[in-house]
């Protein structure tokens, strides 16, 4: 009941921001049609952002590591989902699985372990030495990303790559309030709510989880448990760079695979985090929504009435400054 009472404000908060937003937009579109554009585009960047998000709020909750180099898992995660699915490239299965769903299955899996991989590479060849450091670590992470992107202009060259072979949710669209809509943007969203609530249940529920949650809290107790809390710390910085990768390879059937691409989200992603509240997971699975719906819903008002596109890239930032008024500590974050 306290922590009810304790959030209670917040959920509030959340609420009334959406409600705002979506009553904003009704008012000011021409047509439902437009409408639940909007909707639907700020639940699908919404999801996409907490793709990102969620792997950086998860890591900094557990580890006080802000990776920089989020953004870069995610723009792997979208080159080599399109490698694999994509006749030519690196590793081309277009013969071996010429059934495009499931080629597209294997390329998320694909991306998840090359992702997942790296992660566990850094945290354990260069991010370990430096837990009790906070500047080395942004430093680090930073430099990292800047690897990365050098790697994938190295090995696939600077052009932006279109997802040109399709496959089965990619081709479907559906008719809502008039508007023909990329099923596709369905599943995205689909995909995020199953996300949210699976780690949710990882985090809170199962053994791992409190053992996670334990060695944060105590690691000389876990230590003494028997229990490598080092090998855990590990594991979550993997799984939160897997999740990103994860998050580039769904991403990419639908925007393609650049190397602006991870830079864009990690900027929102982090307005996202400290939005929500550092280190909360509740906060940034309500940021994300939030965040994306006020990204849809300022884009549309401003290229109908005010011609100026650049508003809606500036929103995450003019929102979170909006809520550190109201919230220093952001919506579900206490004070660190």
């Amino acid at each position: 009941m306290a922590q009810f009472r304790k959030t209670g404000g917040s959920w509030g908060i959340v609420i009334s921001m959406i409600v705002g937003l979506l009553i904003f937009s009704f008012v000011t579109s021409n047509n439902p049609g437009t409408f639940g554009i909007t909707v639907l585009s700020g639940l699908f960047q919404g999801m996409l952002l907490f793709l990102v998000a969620s792997g950086l709020s998860i890591v900094f909750g557990l580890m006080d590591v802000l990776n920089f180099a989020q953004g870069g898992f995610f723009m792997i995660g979208a080159y080599v989902a399109f490698d694999v699915h994509h006749p030519g490239g690196l590793i081309d299965l277009t013969n071996t699985i010429p059934n495009t769903d499931i080629r597209f299955i294997v390329a998320v899996i694909a991306a998840v372990i090359v992702g997942g991989l790296i992660g566990a590479a850094l945290e354990r060849g260069l991010l370990r030495p430096l837990y009790a450091r906070p500047i080395f670590q942004l430093v680090l992470t930073f430099g990292v990303s800047l690897v990365m992107i050098e790697a994938v202009r190295f090995i696939w060259n600077t052009t932006p790559y279109s997802w040109t072979v399709l496959f089965g949710v990619r081709e479907g669209y559906f008719t809502l309030l008039g508007q023909q809509f990329s099923t596709y943007r369905l599943f995205v969203i689909a995909i995020g709510i199953v996300l949210i609530v699976s780690i949710a249940l990882l985090l809170q529920r199962t053994r791992i989880g409190i053992i996670i949650r334990a060695g944060v809290e105590d690691s000389a107790m876990v230590e003494a448990l028997g229990i490598n809390v080092r090998a855990v710390f590990t594991l979550v910085f993997t799984f939160g760079c897997a999740i990103a990768a994860f998050g580039g390879a769904i991403a990419a059937p639908f925007l393609g695979a650049s190397i602006g691409m991870g830079s864009n989200f990690l900027l929102a992603a982090i307005a996202v985090v400290v939005l929500g509240g550092m280190g909360s997971y509740v906060g940034t699975a309500a940021g994300s929504v939030l965040v994306g719906l006020a990204i849809a819903v300022v884009a549309t008002f401003s290229s109908e009435y005010l011609n100026q596109p650049v508003w809606s890239s500036m929103t995450p930032m003019l929102l979170l400054i909006l809520v550190l008024l109201l919230r220093p500590s952001g919506l579900f974050g206490e004070r660190r």
